[in-house]
């Protein structure tokens, strides 16, 4: 999976050409915040006349000093020409200045100052380094569309898995229940996916997981598949994202019938609880995980008239989240692990934790929950026509992120497993398949998303 960053926020490196740089971060300034403007104050027009309908000249010569008409104009009527209406501009400062700077912009940002690129005397020598640049690309990524996108997302995510909840009761079927939470989403956003393109617009940031027992995660109910039925024993984790314009929230619950399993489930939520409340600007890796594990560890289950501890899965952990790609190169861990990765100002990280009455280690067991396009693969060497024509319906309606088959028939494809497999022998495509603890074992997830 890759990331689409725009193109419009990459600032350039080279130290030694600071105009288109410069260009880019000094964008025009409002009208109002050029300086100070003459012969305009609030209510005038651009001449300075106020607007008045009559043309007061005209008028003027028209009249004797008695007040009484002149004698070329006797019997007829002048008519008098009215100005073209123009809109008042906003409001604009005076000169002397003397319009209070909150009235002069009112809802409108002020303008920056100009940003100026480091000088050196050598132009081989960068002073703004690569990581300054890679730091101010991600705070460029946060514009005034970003927490809008965000807020959407999470509003739309909330609504749905409110409904979830009230239905994931025994008897329901997996595909029904998938059913329910994509049609949601879709319905929310008002973006149904069916025309070219429209599922990137905003709807189903990966598709439904819904894991039953020590399927841990990576499970959706695929087409021409065997119905599964939720049973009063089951342990289901329901994990599902929602995206606004590639901005994605991730976020996931379990829910269990059996009170036999509340521990697991408090011992997880917990643990996810901790997590949110230590991640920051600046926070570690390795002191987040060993607060997560420490929180869950501390809790025991009685199974079976056995008491065993709740383990934190070693090998799943939570991860930072780019535009249209769920998973970045950051990871959060919830088991102790040295690193030295920390967050930073405009990270987005969904804060999961996995808890296992198992061994607390997950592998990758048969069948397939989705595919993900890989942006760094190229496709010259594809040959098969159905291959081709296969990845243009991918890049058209789905770029990278995740999606199932039942996406893929939904919006009318047939016939594509030679083609996906094409893909996926090529790199071009990812297939990620069900991650399992041993039989007979219970995992619980919860999850969240923060913007530290």
């Amino acid at each position: 999976m890759g990331s689409k960053t725009p193109n419009d926020h990459h600032r350039s490196p080279n130290g030694s050409s600071g105009s288109a740089a410069t260009a880019i971060l000094n964008p025009p300034k409002p009208a109002a915040a050029s300086g100070l403007l003459y012969g305009a104050t609030e209510g005038e027009d651009e001449d300075g006349d106020g607007g008045d309908d009559v043309d007061n000249d005209k008028n003027g010569a028209d009249l004797k000093a008695g007040g009484q008409p002149c004698k070329e104009g006797k019997g007829k009527k002048r008519k008098s020409k009215k100005k073209s209406q123009k809109k008042a501009p906003g409001r604009q400062q005076t000169t002397p200045p003397r319009v209070a700077l909150a009235d002069l912009f009112q809802d409108s940002p002020y303008p920056e100052g100009e940003i100026a690129e480091y000088v050196t005397g050598n132009d081989n020598i960068r002073r703004t380094t690569a990581e300054e640049i890679r730091h101010l690309s991600v705070v460029d990524n946060m514009d005034a569309d970003f927490l809008d996108d965000y807020r959407k997302a999470a509003e739309v995510h909330r609504q749905v898995r409110q409904y979830v909840r009230t239905i994931a009761t025994p008897g329901i079927s997996m595909s029904q229940l998938a059913n329910e939470v994509e049609d949601g989403v879709r319905a929310l956003t008002n973006h149904q996916g069916l025309e070219a393109g429209d599922a990137l617009k905003a709807g189903m940031g990966f598709p439904t997981g819904l894991c039953l027992n020590n399927v841990a995660a990576h499970w959706t109910p695929n087409p021409g598949a065997k119905e599964v039925i939720l049973q009063y024993d089951d342990v289901l984790k329901v994990d599902f994202g929602v995206h606004v314009n590639g901005r994605i929230v991730d976020s996931a619950f379990t829910v269990a019938f059996n009170p036999v399993y509340d521990n697991l489930l408090a011992a997880v939520k917990a643990a996810t609880n901790t997590g949110l409340k230590e991640a920051g600007i600046d926070a570690r890796m390795d002191h987040i995980s060993e607060s997560i594990q420490e929180v869950m560890e501390s809790y025991e289950v009685e199974l079976n008239r056995k008491i065993i501890p709740v383990k934190a899965v070693r090998n799943i952990t939570g991860h930072n989240i780019l535009r249209y790609k769920i998973h970045g190169d950051k990871q959060v861990p919830f088991a102790k692990t040295a690193t030295t990765q920390r967050m930073e100002e405009g990270d987005v990280f969904a804060i999961e934790t996995f808890g296992s009455t198992g061994k607390g280690y997950v592998r990758d067991d048969t069948g397939v929950y989705g595919y993900g396009r890989n942006e760094h693969a190229s496709a010259a060497a594809l040959h098969h026509v159905s291959a081709k024509s296969l990845l243009k319906t991918i890049d058209t309606n789905f770029g990278t992120l995740v999606f199932s088959r039942r996406y893929l028939e939904r919006i009318g494809v047939k016939n594509y497993h030679l083609g996906m497999k094409s893909l996926i022998s090529n790199g071009i495509v990812e297939c990620y398949g069900p991650l399992v603890d041993i039989p007979g074992s219970y995992v619980a997830q919860f999850e969240h998303v923060s913007v530290p």
